[in-house]
């Protein structure tokens, strides 16, 4: 989160974040967050301005971390065809705790309306990963890296679904390996 958060607002962002994940953004109100994080509803006002602000909040920081772990990997790699493996590597232990599957997708199916302010987050979330997979493909000697970069793209999402939804906890290996495939096949080397 670019900015920085007082002690009080810390606190309702982690209990937002951990309570919009665990049951959706609708079935958590103001009330309950502020209640369990120790603050007055007027203090998350304060902070905050708004329920929507706090989702979008949520969100942010999430797709942050995110970010950072898939940097953390592509620092540890300098095969670029292995780079473009790397968030299938974090994926694999994301997962674990994370059994609710992609809270981009969770926050998109609650939030319809395209202009809510955080549905601009979890667009540039997918569209960020997609990026990301278009410019490692390049870096790697793909020709045309756009259609297997959306192929990667909906693997991921895939393993995702099947890990959340279903409770596939091999679905983020088993899209690893798909992936390595669609790699080898777009860049001619092995995955």
């Amino acid at each position: 989160m670019p900015r920085s958060l007082t002690p009080g607002a810390r606190r309702v962002l982690d209990v937002a974040a951990r309570l919009f994940y665990e049951r959706g953004l609708h079935a958590v109100g103001v009330d309950l967050i502020a209640a369990e994080s120790g603050v007055t509803k007027r203090t998350l006002y304060d902070r905050f301005g708004s329920k929507n602000a706090l989702v979008t909040a949520y969100l942010e920081e999430r797709d942050e971390r995110w970010r950072d772990r898939v940097r953390a990997r592509l620092d540890e790699l300098d095969e670029p065809a292995r780079r473009v493996l790397a968030p299938f590597d974090v994926l694999v232990t994301w997962v674990p705790d994370n059994p609710r599957g992609c809270a981009f997708v969770n926050a998109s199916a609650e939030l319809p309306d395209a202009g809510h302010p955080a549905r601009a987050v979890v667009v540039g979330e997918k569209e960020w990963l997609r990026e990301l997979f278009r410019t490692e493909l390049a870096a790697a000697g793909a020709p045309d890296p756009g259609p297997a970069a959306l192929t990667l793209l909906l693997l991921h999402e895939g393993a995702l679904a099947a890990a959340g939804a279903a409770g596939m906890d091999d679905a983020p290996g088993a899209a690893r390996r798909a992936a390595g495939t669609v790699c080898a096949q777009a860049v001619g080397s092995p995955g």
